[in-house]
């Protein structure tokens, strides 16, 4: 066959390959070969990212303007990666389509394109003139509609890609956990969540109103060969006792401050590894857990179902399973609540991710009370879906949705309040006593905002960037400690110093320190300074001036609990390793690391006497350390 194009000008490919040879180190080589250094401040993960598509952006003007290549090809190359992604985005997963606010597939797409169609300049040099421009546009069709065969599991950091792709027919975890749902464990009898919950004075009884269309409770999973569904209903044994002590009772312990008091374990774990006491898959979500005596409270999205379910803390064994028929999904971080149930009074008290806020009977899981708080507010369900979890303050429930607080009767249900209506938030209310005064603090909205718990009346407002997600910490001499994000993370850390004077609020800001720019993993605060996650290294700053004390070990996007009693940071990964860190000014110092939890994991672990619980949106395991010298539970 004639050559064509031996009559044309040779193409100037060196400009391209270059620019192809630059897109793959800024996309892969980056991250590899600064893992823990900001470049231009920003995470290497986000350099990376960026400098690839500016990479893939400057082949194409290569090829526009300096290839040599006929201004068919030129221009027919450009609208055949047009018309590709144009394809591409009518047949690609939801998932995809939806990432990354809607830009994940071009993000992708345009430099695999314009690698596909440097790759296609270099080979197709021998080809004729037809052959090579039906090559080219087979090329980029094909490069492009590569991305059609994937789904992404979410975000992670925990690969150079940047999202947990998988192959779009694979069952996802919870696809795989409905399936094998008919071959669960029978319910635990009545009598022995009696006993397991240790019996306690019967509360007076408050008659529960009917079940909101849709929602029911099961005693636990149905039995094999039960019917897969149920009709809209509520039941169950008939109400048992209340509870009679809460050790942890709910999102970060009784001061949602992420601190574990009493309990000593060995660090040892080559010698004493934390031992296994049960598995179990579990429906996907990021909540946490609450626990009292035997029982232990999380939510999880099974199906079209949003689910606050109990287990037997010892066994794994179901106990009840109530039901709202709602779901929430999103590209980033999947399907489920946000939320972690809170304990009080014998009750659950649950948040889920559309805006369902229930009162469970903590013992059998029936109704006592219904509220959808996005409805209540008028505040639409957030991008990421609705992360607050509840917090009781005397006789008042109150959870966010978005930025705007609302507080109800933690007997009747009825609301009593709503506060400012701001967006921005995906943090949880905190109980905090300033001059002797409690208020309800949350993150969110112009910055930070306080109300009076029982009224909702606004105390104060210290103005920062809106959008934080973590909790603020509340440090010895009363100060508090915030957060702030940007579009690209955390912003940094702040020191409020708040008091009264005459009857009016005065907020100083004590310090604002960049050494600690927590996303959405928490932080801790012991003997003067603060631990947490600095992007996905951790960090200690000091918190006199806010200087950071070190920094060091990759983690991901990890959780903490900080052992206080052992100066002892417990850090689950995320992808799941148990660590073991000192919480020491002095250095970074890793004592041990174990294997938990098999894929992306951003649940808060909870350590209860000698057991600890860990979760991700698959699964669910619980541990018996060993403990050293006296521990309590």
């Amino acid at each position: 066959m004639t050559n064509d194009r031996t009559a044309q000008r040779p193409l100037r490919l060196w400009p391209g390959v270059a620019l192809a040879a630059f897109v793959v180190l800024a996309r892969f080589g980056l991250p590899v070969a600064f893992p823990d250094t900001p470049i231009f401040g920003l995470e290497s993960d986000l350099v990376a990212l960026l400098g690839a598509v500016v990479g893939a952006l400057a082949i194409v003007v290569w090829w526009v303007f300096f290839s040599r290549a006929p201004w068919a090809e030129r221009l027919g190359a450009i609208a055949t990666m047009a018309i590709a992604v144009v394809l591409v985005k009518s047949i690609s997963h939801p998932s995809i389509d939806g990432a990354g606010m809607g830009m994940l597939l071009y993000i992708y797409a345009i430099p695999v394109m314009c690698l596909a169609l440097v790759a296609w300049a270099v080979a197709s040099r021998g080809l004729s003139l037809g052959a090579g421009r039906m090559s080219m546009a087979a090329t980029i069709l094909v490069a492009c509609g590569f991305l059609a065969l994937l789904r992404t599991d979410g975000v992670t950091s925990n690969t150079t890609l940047g999202s947990d792709f998988r192959w779009r027919w694979t069952p996802t975890a919870e696809e795989r956990l409905l399936a094998q749902a008919a071959n669960e464990p029978e319910p635990v009898p009545p009598a022995l969540v009696k006993a397991a919950a240790n019996e306690a004075p019967t509360p007076t009884a408050i008659e529960p109103p009917a079940a909101p269309a849709g929602v029911r409770t099961e005693p636990a999973a149905p039995a094999a060969g039960a019917p897969a569904t149920a009709l809209a209903m509520s039941e169950g044994p008939a109400p048992e006792r209340s509870l009679s002590r809460v050790e942890w009772p709910g999102f970060r312990g009784a001061e949602r401050d992420g601190v574990v008091r009493d309990v000593r374990i060995s660090t040892d774990w080559a010698a004493s590894p934390p031992a296994q006491m049960w598995r179990r898959a579990v429906g996907p979500g990021w909540s946490s857990f609450a626990v009292s005596g035997d029982l232990i409270y999380t939510q999880e999205q099974r199906g079209e179902d949003e689910v606050v379910a109990c287990y037997r803390l010892l066994t794994g064994e179901p106990v009840w399973r109530h039901r709202d028929p709602v779901r929430f999904w999103e590209s980033n971080g999947g399907a489920g609540p946000r939320s972690t149930p809170t304990l009080h009074g014998g009750r659950v008290y649950s948040h889920g991710a559309t805006g369902v806020l229930n009162a469970l009977d903590a013992m059998t899981g029936k109704v006592v009370w219904s509220h959808n708080v996005s409805t209540d507010t008028g505040r639409k369900v957030s991008d990421w879906g609705f992360s607050s979890s509840p917090l009781v303050i005397d006789d008042t429930v109150i959870v966010a949705a978005a930025g705007t607080l609302a507080g109800y009767d933690v007997a009747t249900g009825q609301q009593r309040w709503t506060g400012p209506k701001y967006g921005g938030s995906y943090s949880s209310p905190h109980r905090v006593t300033i001059d002797g005064v409690v208020q309800a603090l949350l993150l969110g909205g112009p910055g930070a905002i306080s109300v009076n718990p029982a009224t909702g009346a606004v105390l104060w407002i210290h103005e920062w960037v809106a959008g934080p997600i973590v909790q603020p910490a509340v440090l010895p001499d009363g100060d508090i400690v915030i957060h702030a994000l940007t579009a690209t993370g955390g912003q940094g850390t702040r020191r409020l110093h708040v008091s009264q004077e005459a009857g009016k609020w005065r907020v100083e800001e004590r310090w604002t320190s960049n050494g600690l720019k927590p996303y959405f993993n928490d932080f801790v605060i012991h003997k003067g300074h603060a631990y947490g996650f600095d992007g996905n290294i951790l960090s200690s700053i000091n918190m006199e001036d806010g200087k950071r004390n070190w920094k060091g070990g990759r983690f991901g996007n990890g959780q903490m609990v900080l052992l206080a009693d052992q100066d002892l940071l417990l850090v689950l990964s995320e992808d799941g390793e148990l660590a073991l860190v000192s919480a020491t000014p002095d250095k970074f110092t890793e004592v041990t690391r174990f294997p938990a939890l098999n894929a992306k994991t951003w649940n808060h672990p909870v350590l209860v006497g000698d057991t600890l619980l860990v979760r991700n949106g698959e699964e669910m395991v619980a541990f018996r350390l060993t403990l050293d010298g006296a521990a309590t539970r």
